[in-house]
């Protein structure tokens, strides 16, 4: 910037900053925000990069303890860890909560991404290394950044809009194509029926675009789905490389 005249500050920027006195409002302003943006960036990729192979999970906060639903999910993380996995959540209760306890009896490494909500929502107990966000589409990118596999158990809104945003980013290239696992057959088969009996032949996606999900029941064959994806992928890039 250039100032002259009337124009030049009275006070150095020093000493605006050092200054108790003033209002406070300026920590709600939006340059404010994008430093807190920044931040969480920062915190996000600086906890996680180290966090090796990692695989998703998400589903509803609702789902109650000792449910069937929530003992899949349970055993979806023990599996998961047990095959070598990292186990990313929500943090939060339900699903969440199930998935984290099921990586964490594994031995495995089990992470939880939170998100500031109007009811307050603490990390659930078996989350070991966590992050609590202030911002939706920081967590989203962190959730993106480090998982090499979505898995997507029955959930309401949220756990749509993670489901959507990730087909979505391998649909148009974003992000290099990763499995996407929706278990529960009889819960997700009105969705896939739609997009393929309405969505696709109405002409508002592609011929193949159906075939980014896949649907399972049981927690091996979500291991199974993950583990064989990742196997040709590496394939392909070691032939690759030596072409």
């Amino acid at each position: 910037m250039t100032l002259r005249g009337k124009h030049i500050p009275r006070t150095t920027t020093d000493q605006r900053l050092l200054d108790w006195r003033g209002p406070s409002d300026w920590v709600h302003t939006d340059p404010w925000r994008v430093l807190r943006i920044q931040a969480e960036f920062v915190e996000g990729f600086g906890l996680l990069a180290e966090l090796g192979t990692a695989v998703s999970v998400f589903g509803s906060a609702r789902t109650v303890p000792g449910s069937g639903e929530y003992e899949l999910a349970e055993q979806i993380g023990f599996s998961l860890a047990q095959a070598g996995y990292a186990v990313i959540t929500g943090g939060g209760p339900g699903v969440m909560e199930a998935a984290n306890k099921g990586c964490a009896s594994a031995g495995g490494v089990s992470v939880g991404l939170g998100i500031e909500l109007p009811l307050e929502q603490a990390m659930n107990e078996y989350v070991e290394i966590g992050l609590q966000f202030r911002y939706f589409f920081v967590r989203k990118t962190v959730f993106v950044k480090y998982s090499q596999a979505f898995v997507v158990l029955p959930g309401g809104f949220g756990t749509l809009d993670e489901l959507f945003e990730a087909v979505t980013l391998v649909q148009t290239g974003k992000i290099t194509r990763f499995p996407i696992v929706l278990v529960g057959s009889d819960y997700w088969k009105g969705l896939t029926a739609w997009l393929s009996e309405t969505v696709l032949p109405a002409g508002k996606i592609s011929q193949h675009d159906p075939d980014l999900l896949q649907i399972c029941d049981d927690p091996a064959e979500v291991v199974r789905i993950i583990t064989a994806a990742h196997s040709l992928a590496a394939a392909e890039q070691s032939y690759t490389d030596m072409t």
